[in-house]
């Protein structure tokens, strides 16, 4: 009988942060050949190819082409923004189990940082170019979505008597996650100190509260697990999906900031991997904010609401801690490539190959994609056995 579940044999990892000389669509074919190759495959294997990219760049579909990819049984665009990982991971394993196609490639990349520019440019365009509500929102203040994500923050802050220290204890764990993480882009030490004289963006968001921005790709090989084992790697079965897009406004008794769609998305993904919060090692949490990091770990389960801040501040995230979270340094100390960010780090878990800061037991992780201002979430549910 058939395995029911989906495998991941393979993933690339360009060169990520500030790296010139390459678009967009450079970055992801050269993750596609990376990934197709640590898989143990060839692009002539490829048969399904899924494409992630931010509006604006040169990705889309003509990637296929670039990569010379013929016959393919299924090509599409996917966007959730920060969500589209794990959508992608998802639609590529309903493709493989249903026999649509054999082998899809997932694949990620953006070059939203140019040389002699700061990191406050690289988003900006699309808020300062709205239309409709959206431009009175401009109007009145609302220039980039760190004004959007410190009103959320600021409303789960004062809802549950979180402070900013609460936020930075995230900070702090994440840096030293990523200390021992060699393609991280920030591996200098943080205290706690630092971390409140970083200056404000919007508050209550310092700087060392906000993602990173980089340039990169990323890709991922998803197949059957008939074809897994003939290939090279151990595979990491895909146990659980789900997705949730909240459809929040911004009025009265809206529940925006306070939950969010990882309290739909993350139990689905769970009850379909038949899984619990208590049998998940890793947590790989999408985090553009500290905020979302703690506000996800809530809706998931990990703890009570309003809990998350004193379960950072307590070190249980951190190296050598009870729950380790974000293990390579997430979005705010490694590198910011939407889902893909955590999906990667909980790859590399998985298969052992985390070098100082693997974690012992790596079985089970759970991976979560943001996307919007909140408005859209997916989880991954992963693990190195079938059931």
């Amino acid at each position: 009988m058939p395995e029911r579940n989906a495998t991941i044999v393979g993933y690339g990892l360009t060169e990520v942060g500030k790296v010139f000389g390459k678009t967009a669509r450079g970055f992801a074919a050269e993750a596609v050949r990376l990934a197709v190759a640590d898989a143990g495959l060839s692009l002539g294997d490829v048969d399904g190819l899924l494409v992630n990219a931010r509006a604006g760049t040169d990705l889309n579909l003509t990637l296929a082409r670039t990569l010379g990819l013929e016959n393919l049984r299924l090509l599409s665009e996917i966007n959730a923004f920060g969500a589209s990982a794990a959508i992608m991971i998802a639609q590529a394993s309903k493709a493989v189990l249903s026999g649509e196609a054999e082998t899809v490639v997932c694949v990620f990349a953006d070059d939203p940082k140019k040389q002699n520019t700061g990191g406050a440019h690289a988003y900006r365009a699309s808020s300062l170019t709205a239309t409709g509500f959206r431009s009175a929102e401009t109007a009145a203040g609302f220039t980039s979505v760190n004004h959007r994500y410190a009103l959320a923050a600021r409303r789960y802050m004062d809802h549950y008597g979180l402070t900013s220290s609460h936020l930075g204890a995230v900070a702090v764990s994440q840096r030293a996650w990523a200390l021992d993480n060699p393609v991280a882009q920030m591996r200098s030490p943080l205290t706690l100190d630092e971390y409140h004289q970083s200056r404000w963006v919007v508050e209550p968001l310092h700087l060392l509260d906000c993602c990173l921005v980089s340039n990169g790709g990323a890709a991922v090989v998803v197949t059957t697990p008939e074809r897994a084992r003939d290939l090279p790697n151990t595979p990491v079965y895909v146990r659980g999906w789900g997705q949730a897009h909240p459809g929040y406004v911004l009025e009265r008794d809206s529940d925006f900031g306070l939950v969010t769609g990882a309290a739909i998305s993350g139990p689905a993904a769970l009850r379909m991997a038949g899984m619990t919060v208590d049998d998940i090692d890793l947590r790989e949490i999408y985090d553009c904010y500290t905020y979302t990091l703690l506000v996800t770990l809530e809706d998931y389960g990990f703890c009570g609401k309003g809990e998350a801040g004193e379960l950072a501040a307590s070190g249980a995230l951190a190296p050598g801690g009870t729950l380790p979270t974000n293990t390579g340094g997430g979005q705010l100390s490694s590198f910011y490539l939407w889902g893909m960010t955590p999906l990667i780090e909980a790859l590399t878990q998985l298969r052992g190959e985390g070098g100082r800061r693997q974690i012992r037991e790596h079985a089970t992780a759970i991976v979560s994609g943001n996307g919007g201002i909140l408005d859209h979430h997916g989880t991954l549910v992963l693990a190195t056995n079938s059931a």
